[in-house]
């Protein structure tokens, strides 16, 4: 019974050990701006292109120009999530916001033109005509 025990708990802490071993890897493609998400890279060949299994769609890509990144485990999720979605993964570390831009200042009035004090009412033009008896 104790050497089943033993066995057992070596076996266990044997798969955690495996379990924390992973490395993740972010591939570009410069050319086409397409980002995968993949386990392992094989070693370069002797063209320089690199192979490797994309995550999301367990298809092997072969890549004659690429930028490969170790990422956390956070981000490989988030980016794998990401391209489920149909959505750009979105970077570790968010650049700040742009400011927003200012709204155009609004044109000038045009200058008031002079002014001319309304003409008061001549006695003239307030005349009534006198009514008509009928």
């Amino acid at each position: 019974m104790r050497k089943k025990h033993i066995a057992m708990w070596t076996m266990f802490g044997f798969v955690i050990g495996l379990a924390g071993c992973t490395t993740y890897y972010k591939v570009s493609d410069p050319a086409s701006g397409h980002a995968y998400y993949t386990t392992k890279v094989k070693d370069r060949g002797a063209t320089g292109a690199i192979k490797f299994e994309d995550e999301k769609t367990k298809s092997t890509v072969t890549l004659q120009s690429s930028e490969v990144k170790e990422i956390s485990e956070e981000e490989f999720q988030a980016g794998l999530k990401a391209q489920l979605k149909g959505q750009a993964p979105a970077p570790a570390m968010a650049a700040p916001a742009p400011a927003p831009a200012k709204a155009p200042a609004p044109a000038p009035a045009p200058a008031p033109a002079e002014a001319a004090a309304p003409a008061a009412a001549t006695p003239a033009e307030v005349q009534a005509e006198p009514a008509t008896p009928k």
